[in-house]
């Protein structure tokens, strides 16, 4: 336990960046499961509208650090290119 009142202060921070980024995550993993059920299902107009919405969680979440840069870059260029590809010929 912090006995110092910095090191008091820095736990009270740790606790709140935990919960801000749990509820990044949470946001960005329930967006995910939404836009990948979207694709599944060969809707076009949803998964448009969803994956603008996860785009910007997730790459706000690159830049805040609490993903990975290149995870949230891979991610959001291959669900992109699964949106794009709806509809398509194969």
């Amino acid at each position: 336990m912090a006995t110092h009142k910095s090191a008091e202060k820095r736990a009270r921070q740790a606790v709140k960046r935990n919960a801000r980024n749990t509820a990044s995550v949470g946001a960005v993993r329930t967006l995910e499961r939404k836009l990948r059920a979207a694709i599944t299902s060969n809707d076009k107009a949803a998964a448009t509208a969803l994956m603008k919405d996860y785009m910007s969680k997730m790459a706000k979440a690159g830049t805040k650090g609490v993903v990975h840069a290149k995870t949230a870059a891979r991610k959001i260029g291959r669900l992109a290119t699964s949106v794009a590809g709806i509809g398509a010929t194969k």
